[in-house]
């Protein structure tokens, strides 16, 4: 049997959350994670969201509105969100070698064992806005969106 090698987005959750229960994709209510949401659509088979309070949570799981963040969490805290999300990651998408995961989300969400881990079970990993503040992500995923239609 021959494996075909997969392309997987991951999204960063947001602050800004619609009032009621929502689908996960629906539930955030930025630009940024709408730019994010985007962007994936396009370039991946799959797609799922990293949320503070959840976890790995699919587009279609509906959640209510939530007030957790990493960015106040510590670093045991992430090391300890980010090992939970592996496991998740292994029971829900069963990540094979060579499989591309393209992080769309900030650095708590990424370096505190979610990349390392991911590389680790022979994984690719593409950060196509690391190094970018908000505004330049934001310009990054209009540009990109421009160029879709």
């Amino acid at each position: 049997m021959v494996w075909t090698q997969r392309r997987i987005g991951l999204v960063g959750c947001v602050k800004e959350k619609a009032a009621v229960p929502q689908a996960a994709k629906d539930l955030y209510v930025s630009a940024l994670f709408a730019g994010r949401r985007s962007y994936v659509e396009q370039s991946n088979g799959d797609w799922w969201v990293l949320s503070a309070e959840h976890g790995l949570v699919h587009p279609d799981e509906v959640l209510a509105p939530y007030d957790v963040t990493l960015k106040d969490a510590g670093r045991p805290a992430r090391r300890s969100w980010s090992k939970q999300l592996l496991v998740m990651i292994d029971e829900r998408i069963h990540p094979r070698q060579g499989d591309v995961f393209e992080i769309h989300a900030g650095a708590e969400y990424r370096e505190f064992g979610l990349v390392d881990g991911l590389r680790d079970r022979g994984c690719v990993v593409e950060v196509p806005t690391e190094g970018m503040r908000i505004g330049e992500q934001l310009r990054f995923y209009k540009q990109a969106r421009e160029h879709q239609l």
